[in-house]
């Protein structure tokens, strides 16, 4: 298997497992709702039963009728609260949910007059519900036991000494039930139909963006392979690079000449710049040169990361605000150095006359916004701001810089924002919470020392 395929099988099998979870979110919002209309139900059987015996004289047995709505009080308040304690739903307990339902339908219609009795047409309220919440072969198997309880109802029911009023028209009893029963079944079917549409679409949209991030992140990890494939390459030639110059620095016909033993220290530290370089994409491949990310605190680790950076890029003005306040504990991450740096880079590209960063806190979140003076960002680039190679620069492979950060951004569950300043320039701004980046301890707890 090659490394291309690799990352896409890893990358799809991450996806399948967020999908996955995704799926669990959204039975677990068809199994509320089947909670809630399970209430309602209750309620309107409740309501029935004490209409029927004491406004129209119906004998009912109502000891036995309250018995099952008893039970199945029981069953939905079971349902209740394993929601309420982060239960994960399968598909099958909303199949037993629906059948447990169509089983108290059957035997409180058994006690109230069997197939003759108008409410009957709840079964296609059940079978509607069960034909957006479940898989199809559950939804048919349902359509079959509600067919089978029909029948037995028609067999064995319970018929009631009612009159045959049907000649009175809307003033029969019998068809004022059905138009209740017609209504409530229109209007549960349109507010719970409507719900579960709404969900499914959000769960589509959730996979579509769940494809979209593993596309991105496969990009990013074939980036990765192919940055840790140059590193390897360009160490061999750097050193040697370093060697030469060394050399040539004790040669007495360079000392001899300022300019050009000026130039060989100012190529010396560019190789040295080339080969820190190298030294963090090896680091962020796992394959550390150096130690490993140690403890900083906010305002130290941006003190030396913009005076690093200024003296490595050489911008025409620096215009660094450290508004932060209260000084707090992080990890020195080479990650988080390296995406300020890309904001800083792009804004120096756009504006090699002037840069500035500052720096502040919202609550627990730290804000970094970096500005510029150059000609802004283009209506498509703010509109489509994070994907690759979306760029104003005009040469290939340029676009990267904003990619990365965004979702450095996404892992650390912050946010990228960009914008054009009224004045001329551009803002980009990256929210972090400072709770990712805390040192953690070998256990993954936040290091509080």
């Amino acid at each position: 298997m090659t490394g291309s395929q690799l990352i896409a099988d890893t990358l799809r099998a991450a996806m399948l497992r967020r999908a996955g979870d995704g799926d669990a979110d959204t039975l677990g919002k068809h199994m509320r709702q089947l909670v809630q209309l399970r209430w309602m139900a209750v309620l309107g059987q409740l309501l029935t039963i004490l209409v029927s015996e004491y406004r129209f004289h119906v004998d009912l047995p109502l000891q036995t009728m309250f018995s099952v709505l008893a039970a199945l009080v029981l069953f939905n308040l079971l349902y209740e609260i394993g929601l309420r304690f982060g239960h994960q739903v399968r598909a099958v307990e909303l199949f037993v949910g629906l059948l447990v339902d169509m089983g108290t339908l059957t035997f409180q219609l058994y006690l109230s007059g069997g197939a003759t009795n108008p409410f009957v047409f709840l079964y296609l309220l059940q079978v509607g519900l069960a034909a957006v919440m479940v898989a199809p072969s559950y939804a048919w198997a349902l359509l079959g036991v509600a067919t089978l309880c029909f029948l037995w109802l028609a067999e064995s029911g319970m018929p009631l000494d009612l009159p045959q009023d049907h000649h009175l028209g809307i003033r029969s009893y019998y068809v004022q039930g059905m138009l209740i029963c017609l209504v409530l079944n229109a209007a549960l079917l349109v507010v719970f139909v409507n719900r579960i549409t709404r969900t499914r679409r959000d769960h589509d949209a959730r996979l579509a963006e769940l494809r979209q991030r593993a596309v991105e992140e496969e990009h990013i990890l074939r980036m990765g392979l192919l940055a840790s494939g140059a590193a390897h390459e360009l160490g061999t030639p750097l050193a040697t690079i370093a060697v030469i110059l060394g050399d040539w620095r004790h040669m007495p016909a360079f000392n001899s000449d300022a300019g050009l033993k000026e130039d060989i220290d100012e190529m010396q530290t560019q190789v040295q710049r080339c080969k820190a370089i190298v030294s963090g994409i090896l680091s962020s491949a796992g394959e550390t040169r150096g130690e490993a990310s140690g403890e900083s605190t906010v305002c130290e680790f941006f003190d030396e990361l913009v005076e690093q950076w200024q003296s490595t890029r050489k911008p025409g003005a620096l215009d660094f605000q450290n508004c932060f306040g209260e000084d707090v504990d992080i990890a020195s991450d080479s990650v988080l150095e390296q995406t300020v740096c890309n904001l800083l880079d792009n804004a120096l590209e756009a504006s090699p006359t002037w840069v500035g960063i500052e720096l502040s806190r919202d609550g627990d979140t730290l804000v970094i916004k970096v500005f510029d003076r150059g000609p802004g960002f283009s209506s498509t680039v703010l509109a489509n701001l994070g994907q690759p190679y979306q760029s104003t620069k005009g040469r290939p492979g340029s676009g990267l810089g904003l990619f990365l950060v965004l979702n450095v951004a996404r892992i650390l569950g912050g946010q990228l924002q960009a914008q054009n300043l009224p004045g001329g320039g551009a803002e980009v701004s990256l929210r972090l919470p400072l709770e990712a980046l805390i040192l953690k301890d070998e256990e993954g707890k936040a290091d509080d020392r």
